[in-house]
């Protein structure tokens, strides 16, 4: 079974529905509202646990209601959570509103998250026995970048999804073994909105890269190659928050496995197109039973 750490941020995602989001200065009715553990660290971590491998999330939660709920629902998922640790304050929050066509827009409150300045040995030892590392923006950089170091000192396959988006060390994109930003977090990283130009101005930085492009599907390219883009499943969205977690989750869960490129990229979009006919993040997440059906 393929090792997984997950170093990462775990939110309770407070999620509202809404015909239309609105504009700057508007309010609008919503006609729903759900709260949905998750978190985009925790998001990966379930959907790699769902999807076969052994996972490991190291990370925070506060010391509030929301912190038991997001614990319980890592380890209903077969996370283990003895690296998750419990801070004093509250947990962190998501601010999501998803409009009709499935498009949404967040605010994230760090809250816990924001205590995860470094590691300790224990957090370290379960990084070097990995088969991979995945890493996203959401802790304190200090964190990520040491989890990166290292994984790359013990030859820990690392995935770094660059998200939110912000300028990142050239020591960071050293230990990152694939990068997987997508269209928006690729233009503001390389500085082209064209991902094919996008993609080979990061693989200056990084061994391979894979853009996702939503319902047009993913850009994969890697150095000494040409870009291939791969389509995505045709399906009606109702939900995409946590398809991008769910995709990234899976294809680690695959490329662990030594599956082939283009087989696992069709693995993880499969399950991200599970993903987006469902409400919610991880709620929403397929299980590897279900991927492998579709």
């Amino acid at each position: 079974m393929t090792a997984i750490a997950v170093l990462g941020s775990t939110h309770m995602d407070l999620v509202a529905h809404v015909a239309r989001a609105p504009e700057r200065g508007e309010t609008v009715t919503g006609r729903e509202l759900r709260t949905v553990p998750g978190g985009k660290g925790a998001d990966q971590a379930v959907a790699a646990a769902r999807a076969g491998a052994d996972v490991t999330m190291i990370g925070a939660v506060g010391d509030d209601a929301y912190g038991t709920l997001l614990r319980s629902n890592l380890e209903h998922a077969g996370v283990r959570t003895g690296l998750l640790h419990t801070a004093e304050g509250p947990s962190g929050t998501a601010h999501i509103v998803v409009d009709d066509t499935g498009a949404k827009s967040i605010v994230v409150i760090p809250g816990a998250n924001g205590t995860v300045t470094g590691l300790g040995p224990g957090e370290m030892a379960a990084i070097a026995g990995a088969d991979l590392l995945l890493l996203q923006l959401e802790l304190p950089l200090s964190a990520v970048l040491e989890g990166a170091r290292v994984a790359h000192a013990q030859g820990v396959r690392t995935i770094l999804t660059p998200s939110p988006v912000q300028p990142l060390p050239s020591e960071l994109f050293d230990c990152v073994d694939v990068l997987i930003p997508n269209e928006h977090e690729a233009a503001a990283l390389s500085g082209s909105a064209d991902p094919r130009a996008a993609a080979q101005i990061l693989l200056g930085q990084v061994p391979a890269v894979v853009i996702t492009l939503g319902s047009k599907g993913c850009l994969y390219a890697a150095r000494g190659g040409e870009p291939v883009l791969f389509p995505a499943p045709e399906v009606t969205a109702v939900d995409t928050t946590g398809a991008g977690d769910t995709f990234v989750g899976t294809l680690a869960v695959a490329l662990g496995e030594r599956r082939p490129v283009p087989e696992s990229l069709a693995w993880a979009s499969s399950a991200a197109a599970l993903c987006v006919q469902r409400p919610g993040a991880s709620a929403s997440m397929p299980y590897r039973s279900e991927i492998d059906a579709a």
